[in-house]
């Protein structure tokens, strides 16, 4: 199965007669399109050394922060440090590493160990499955409800225009839980829970054969490391270092599930329907990425740490641009969304977790129109974009 990543569509004229989501003109939209075309042209043909430089030298790091946590293990006394140490490593592996590199952000300077096709990484997730269920499902149909199936996971309720149902007052209990284990949520996401509970789909035959076949090779690989041979390793110390693995990655599941939602489910991000989005122009392609995500404020640590998604906006308008261009592109981004009168969504990591938090709990009771009737279907001539 090879993916390509997502980029804009073709350029095409947009069509004049926009749906009532639509804040701008026609002319806007192809204007606000060329503009994003213009910066991602630019920094495209700006990539070099520099670049290489720096995701080298991530790797380097991240590197020794592993080899310093797994040699501090053998000192009981350091436990709390080689945790720390580990969780680091596996941090900027999943964040900065992993989800940049298999994006294709570093395809053009043909090293092998840092090409899409060909990396992989510290987590249960196996890349084939992970990019067709990411850089193209979810980077095609950004927050588009019935298609993008981020939109919750298929597990949780984070949008108003998906149906309540009593299943839904566990949602503060399924996110936590998602939070705890997500690099399984994360692995097990492409098999379609929801369609595996409801008889649509079989857990390993049929069109998740091969899904099935990658998952377990993957989940066999990472425990044997994590929780056996590295352990063993240790020799005396078995048990301490099988525990300092299992808290390494509890820390990074944590902090890459609060990455991840505080960029996705904040309040005022936008969903759209799947009638609001058939035959989209560039700029209307561009105006989606823009409305469906929120950035995190922060300082560098802060952005490396989290692979630059804090810069959510700038990664789901430029996917395959690396992702350490992000801070300086968004400063234009921001002046162009002023101009044109369009929302930019950013806060601190507290505002924006306890926006999330808030939607989990709210989303996990009915409203009162739904507690009294059925909700109606939206229709994109009369519906406009939810900002939840």
């Amino acid at each position: 199965m090879t993916v390509s990543i997502e980029r804009p569509p073709v350029k095409a004229a947009t069509d004049s007669e926009l749906s009532s989501t639509y804040t701008l003109t026609a002319e806007q939209l192809d204007a606000f399109g060329d503009e994003m075309d213009a910066i991602r042209q630019r920094v495209i043909a700006d990539l070099g050394d520099e670049d290489a430089a720096y995701i080298r030298k991530v790797v380097k790091y991240q590197r020794g922060f592993e080899v310093a946590g797994r040699v501090m293990f053998y000192l009981p006394p350091l436990w709390p440090a080689a945790v720390a140490s580990l969780s680091v490593s596996k941090i900027l592996d999943n964040m900065e590493i992993g989800h940049n590199v298999m994006h294709g952000q570093y395809d053009w300077m043909g090293d092998p160990a840092l090409n899409s096709r060909m990396f992989d990484w510290d987590t249960m997730a196996p890349a084939e499955n992970w990019k067709y269920g990411h850089n193209y499902m979810h980077h095609t149909y950004t927050n588009i409800v019935g298609k993008d199936r981020d939109i919750g996971y298929g597990i949780l309720r984070m949008d108003e225009d998906q149906k309540w149902r009593p299943y839904y007052l566990g949602n503060p209990v399924y996110a936590f839980l998602l939070m705890v284990f997500f690099e399984w949520g994360v692995a097990l996401h492409d098999l379609e829970a929801d369609e595996i509970l409801a008889g649509r789909r079989h857990l390993w035959k049929g069109e998740n054969a091969p899904i099935f076949r990658r998952l377990r090779k993957k989940m066999g690989k990472q425990i044997l490391k994590d929780y056996v041979l590295f352990p063993l390793l240790t020799g005396p110390f078995f048990l301490s270092t099988l525990a300092g693995n299992a808290v390494a990655n509890l820390i990074r599941n944590i902090w890459t599930f609060n990455i991840i939602f505080c960029g996705h489910f904040p309040a005022g991000v936008a969903t759209f329907s799947i009638e609001e989005t058939e035959n989209e122009s560039r700029g209307q392609w561009y105006y989606r990425q823009l409305l469906g995500s929120a950035n995190i404020t922060g300082g560098k640590l802060m952005h490396v740490m989290s692979g630059n998604l804090s810069h959510q906006i700038e990664h789901h308008l430029f996917p395959d641009i690396p992702a350490r261009r992000y801070p300086e592109i968004s400063v234009e981004v921001q002046e162009i969304c002023e101009r044109y009168g369009l929302q930019y969504n950013k806060g601190s990591l507290p505002v924006q977790l306890w926006s999330v938090a808030r939607k989990i709990f709210r989303l996990a009771l009915p409203t009162k129109a739904e507690a009294a009737t059925e909700p109606q279907t939206r229709s994109a001539s009369s519906a406009p974009v939810r900002a939840a």
